[in-house]
């Protein structure tokens, strides 16, 4: 019966296996979960994703295929011969008001509530969907799950409605994880993980344990261990275009930038407009009278950066491939010069554009960068910063 959710998970881009299907499979049988659709959610999520990006495309899943599968209804789901009384006298307690008690009195009262229960358990033959009736979901039956009786028996549903309006799958909290979302501050860091080269250095401050119970049983007394800290080695250098068509891409930059400055310690950062020419600057404000030549970051910075730079590469072709090029300044080489001269230092170097990767063929300029950077231009999107720091961790 599983067999359709696992079709679906794969024909939504989540990378299940065979295996892991087993393992699901070996987690029900070993009773992991039995009537509790809450579980079975948490042992599938659990046996079938193995990556946080995936999660919202699961949760889409689950709620397409076990959509109503609440209800514990039919001859073979439930044992009616062995449901214990003072289980279904707990599921029935409520707060109810004299108007309520006097509805449940009509009925006949707990025992009749009870009695009726079973009968229908027995006659019920399947799943039914709203009504007054019969065992199910969203009606106004005393049975059932998602409805409303004041005198009702919930089944299959785990705890009031009225406390818990939407289902954990479909509140869909992982949504912003998915690797086709653009990035936001959330979930940046997990993108940037693979751009990590832990060492430690930096004053023995951190309790080292290993290196404490090492030291006791050597010398025979308690020997306090530390250690320095752990901290990430890697060195980060970003070029960022800012005006004109970047003004679309401020919110998604300013998260990029400010989770880039949390996560690496040593980051560094310039300004430049549309393409890269011989001059840089540190503040926009003060961007034509602080100006930094690009001649001096060649030759501050070493082969250890890592380089990102970041712009959406729109402008006129005329910017990139001929000298007085720029729209704001006469620049005495072209910008292709100046980006040739960046990948000769730092040949590993990523481009990241945040326009829509949709849109990138109807721009020349794009194109013309794309090409530039060797193809290594990367959407700003948890899958494409994903991407540039898998590249950007490369050997070169």
């Amino acid at each position: 019966m599983f067999i359709p959710f696992f079709l679906e998970l794969k024909a939504a881009r989540v990378p299940v296996s065979l295996r892991e299907y087993l393992s699901l499979l070996e987690g029900l049988e070993a009773g992991l979960v039995d009537y509790d659709v809450e579980g079975f959610y948490y042992l599938a999520r659990a046996a079938l994703v193995k990556d946080e990006r995936h999660i919202d495309r699961f949760d889409q899943v689950f709620s397409h295929i076990f959509k109503g599968v609440e209800a514990l209804a039919g001859e073979n789901a439930v044992d009616v011969e062995n449901i214990p009384e003072e289980w279904l006298r707990r599921l029935a307690e409520k707060h109810l008001t004299d108007e309520e008690k006097k509805l449940v009195e009509a009925l006949g009262g707990f025992e009749k509530l009870m009695e009726t229960l079973k009968q229908r358990l027995e006659e019920q033959k399947g799943r039914h969907q709203g009504g007054s009736k019969w065992i199910g979901t969203g009606g106004t039956s005393p049975f059932g799950a998602y409805g409303y009786n004041p005198e009702g028996v919930r089944i299959g549903q785990h705890e009031s409605r009225n406390r818990r309006a939407v289902k954990v799958w479909d509140k869909r909290e992982f949504r912003n994880f998915d690797d086709a979302v653009e990035l936001g501050t959330r979930n940046i860091k997990i993108a940037l993980k693979r751009l990590r080269r832990w060492v430690r250095e930096g004053a023995e401050e951190e309790f080292d344990l290993p290196g404490t119970i090492h030291a006791t049983a050597e010398h025979g007394y308690l020997d306090v261990q530390t250690r320095p800290e752990r901290r990430n080695a890697v060195k980060l250098l970003m070029f960022f275009d800012v005006g004109g068509s970047m003004d679309d891409h401020i919110k998604s930059v300013e998260e990029l930038f400010s989770a880039a400055r949390a996560e690496f310690r040593q980051l560094e950062y310039f300004y430049f407009h549309n393409c890269l020419y011989e001059g840089v600057w540190k503040d926009n404000r003060r961007r034509h009278a602080e100006v930094i030549p690009t001649f001096d970051l060649l030759h501050k910075y070493g082969l250890d950066y890592k380089v990102i730079v970041v712009g959406d590469a729109s402008m006129s072709p005329y910017e990139i491939a001929h000298p007085g090029g720029s729209v704001e300044h006469w620049n005495p080489e072209a910008g292709v010069v100046w980006l040739g001269r960046l990948l000769q230092q730092w040949p590993n170097a990523v481009w990241l554009n945040p326009e829509n990767e949709k849109h990138w063929g109807y721009t020349h300029s794009i194109a013309m960068i794309r090409d530039i950077f060797g193809g290594r231009m990367f959407p700003l999107t948890l899958a494409g910063l994903e991407a540039a720091t898998k590249q950007l961790s490369r050997k070169h």
